[in-house]
């Protein structure tokens, strides 16, 4: 059983006001002195790495990449770090006029947090669970009760006392096992998920002798609470491909072997199905994916296939009430629901249609109770909450009441239940739990995310639009904005996205938002192609041969808002991270005139390098996405865009470029090659500034309060770009 943990929550604002194109350009020049004093007074120089030609041949063409020897995969090498280290220093010279700025950001954004936030209490088996913070606690406190809320707390995990002495702690998952005695839980103290599991024995308030290492954070126990399944990593991809089983009391050395994934271009999966009687593997890649079941109640037998795998064809599956229902893309692009008996579950001609595939609708995921199904729809872009009563009683959407939203089914934990949990939020909204009475239709809010301060969800406006992109296809775009501010292309603007692996940029509430909101911002979503917003066709314009369409999404987004006069031209900022900081890459060689400044987080950046070696994590899962470069029609392609690249004697935009040192999905190597060579090669004297995160990863620092530290420099940076004084 797991015990789920709501991300916690961002923050919210004080009001600002903005300057004229005259003042920006003199507070620019003012940041740029103040730079230069700092630089001079500190005898600093703008690091410029040293040119080690390497060659990279492949399809005829030879590539030759300077700053190749930046890549150390032991993170010991005295000259690359002594680089990075350089480059901190200069970071930290031309961001530290903005200071004050950045402080006044940081603790504007920690004011809003609620000290005594939680999340909303569940019950299983009599036990009530949930994470509570304590006033200035950087992690959650995991605890129960027995009964009801009223009854002693007892802590299970103190993530506070857990995280004592390391710059880095997250914990990945905590898993109660059948009989509520032992808690097994999952902790990463480097940032590259690489976790130990370690069992607490909640009699005894004791952690078992065994620790399990070199873990992937997913756990199930099975039904008697004697075994322990977790995901083994691979020592070099960092796949999680092994399945082992743990006995209680045992040494982890002598562990079970139980299933290991042979093809390593599929992520495997592990969890206990929300019935509680088997035990679910999935097996995925980008086209296809296979479940494997093991009954909970014989944790000795074998997994086996609900479905094998078949090329093109994905499907998920969830059970209630000794019945299975399938989320699947079969004759149906956008994903329909059906169902089926373990029985004949290896024959699709058996499974029974529940709700078929629709052109207009995606199906993002399914619930499944005793008696109902909740379902999470994309339609019309937006992410929707159906329920359809199983006796054919009842199919309806739960009623949002806006236009620019997101909705979810909650955190259900029992499948014998009327009473439904779901969430709701928009970019001026804070996130909501509500439950609703399926039997009488009655709803209850559970919970609303409570935002200190004076923030005040009337003060801000958010929109939905379209955007015709250059080859006619009709982008979406969500706007917020203080309502005091005027859409008449005098506000400066922070433009969003992602856009790969279908993953969707929904229009959630960001706490940290409504500080550059409340300083005359207006903050843009484009919902470019790459996600899923619009279907699984959204998802499938904008990968692999069709990857340029994610790109020349956001910049038509960028400039019709421009041209429309809704924003400032002059005043433009644009940020991404991961697959997003490739879409900055991109766009900063494409259009570089569009933006005043751009931050690129954990950008992926060195696309045909990486993409060409399978000893970097990820490289083979990833092919689906991009392409494979080894052939020779998707290198030319991924060339053509990578921003690594593509670099070139041009004028960029004024750049922050963020790293952590550890990342194990993009590697730091990528962003500090990157700003390497544009320091080499582009004409103009913008900032460009690297910061590398010597402590952690991919997610950057750790901690409920100190992740806002980063996120006050990127906006530091941005809003002094922009000429404001606070």
């Amino acid at each position: 059983m797991r015990l789920i943990c709501l991300a916690p929550v961002m923050a919210l604002c004080l009001t600002a006001c903005q300057k004229s194109e005259q003042s920006t350009v003199n507070q620019s020049a003012s940041h740029s002195e103040a730079t230069a004093q700092v630089a001079d007074d500190q005898t600093m120089n703008e690091p410029m790495p040293e040119k080690r030609p390497h060659k990279l041949t492949l399809h005829g063409q030879t590539r030759i990449d300077e700053y190749y020897w930046l890549r150390d995969d032991a993170r010991s090498d005295p000259e690359v770090l002594a680089y990075l280290e350089a480059e901190n220093d200069w970071f930290d010279a031309t961001m530290e006029p903005t200071r004050p700025l950045q402080e006044s950001l940081y603790q504007e954004m920690i004011g809003r947090l609620d000290p005594d936030e939680s999340s909303v209490p569940y019950e299983k088996d009599g036990w009530w669970y949930y994470y509570r913070y304590g006033p200035g606690s950087d992690y959650p406190i995991y605890a129960r009760r027995k009964g009801n809320m009223t009854a002693d707390e007892e802590i299970l995990i103190d993530g506070n006392q857990r995280a004592l002495g390391h710059e880095y702690y997250s914990l990945g998952d905590l898993e109660m096992s059948d009989n509520h005695r032992y808690a097994a839980i999952a902790e990463d103290t480097l940032s590259r998920r690489i976790h130990e599991i370690r069992i607490l024995d909640t009699q005894t308030g004791e952690f078992l002798p065994e620790v399990i290492g070199n873990a992937n954070a997913s756990m199930a126990w099975s039904a008697d609470s004697q075994y322990l399944f977790y995901l083994d990593k691979h020592p070099e991809t960092l796949l999680a491909y092994r399945v082992m089983r743990h006995r209680l009391g045992t040494d982890p050395a002598d562990d079970v072997l139980v299933y290991e994934e042979s093809d390593e271009r599929f992520y495997t999966g592990l969890w206990r199905s929300r019935s509680g009687d088997f035990i679910m593997l999935k097996h995925e890649e980008t086209e296809t994916s296979e479940v494997q079941l093991l009954a909970a109640g014989d944790p000795t037998g074998k997994f086996k296939p609900f479905l094998p795998r078949e090329p093109g064809h994905e499907y998920d599956i969830d059970h209630a009430n000794g019945r299975f229902f399938i989320r699947s893309n079969w004759n149906a692009e956008n994903f329909r629901v059906l169902s089926a008996g373990l029985e004949l579950s290896a024959d699709k001609s058996s499974w029974k249609e529940i709700i078929p595939g629709r052109d207009d609708a995606m199906v993002r995921n399914i619930q499944a109770f005793d008696r109902w199904l909740v379902v999470g729809e994309r339609k019309d872009g937006m992410r929707k909450v159906r329920v359809l009563a199983l006796d054919g009683s009842m199919d309806r959407y739960l009623d949002a009441g806006t236009d620019s939203y997101v909705m979810w089914p909650g955190t259900n934990v029992s499948t014998d239940t009327d009473k439904i949990r779901y969430g709701y939020s928009s970019l001026v909204t804070p996130t909501q739990t509500w439950q609703i009475d399926l039997q009488t239709g009655e709803t209850e809010l559970l919970k609303a995310q409570r935002i200190l301060g004076d923030f005040d969800s009337g003060n801000y406006r958010s929109r939905r639009t379209t955007i015709t992109a250059r080859d006619g296809a009709s982008v979406p775009v969500s706007l917020a904005w203080r309502k005091d501010t005027r859409l008449d292309g005098s506000a400066p603007a922070l433009v969003y996205a992602y856009g790969s692996y279908g993953s969707s940029t929904d229009p959630w509430f960001r706490n940290s938002v409504v500080s550059l909101l409340d300083r005359g911002f207006v903050y843009v979503i484009a919902h470019i192609r790459g996600g899923q917003e619009l279907g699984r066709q959204w998802y499938e314009q904008g990968r692999l041969m069709h990857k340029k369409n994610t790109f020349t999404d956001f910049i038509d987004v960028t400039a019709a808002l421009q041209k429309q006069g809704k924003i400032d031209p002059s005043r433009t900022y644009a940020m991404g991270g991961s697959a997003g900081g490739l879409l900055m890459g991109a766009v900063v060689n494409m259009a570089p005139e569009l933006y005043h400044g751009v931050v690129a987080a954990v950008p992926f950046v060195d696309v045909v390098t990486t993409m060409l070696d399978d000893s970097i994590p990820l490289t083979a899962n990833e092919w689906n996405e991009w392409g494979d470069p080894r052939e020779k029609e998707a290198y030319e392609y991924m060339l053509s865009y990578s921003p690594y690249d593509q670099v070139k004697a041009q004028d960029y935009p004024n750049l922050m470029v963020t790293t952590g040192l550890h990342d194990s999905q993009v590697q730091y190597f990528e962003p500090a090659k990157w700003v390497a060579r544009l320091r080499d090669r582009r004409t103009d004297n913008n900032r460009l500034v690297l910061h590398t995160n010597m402590d952690a990863g991919h997610g950057g620092a750790s901690g409920r309060y100190r992740q806002y530290l980063e996120t006050a420099q990127e906006f530091g940076f941005l809003v002094d770009l922009a000429g404001l004084e606070r």
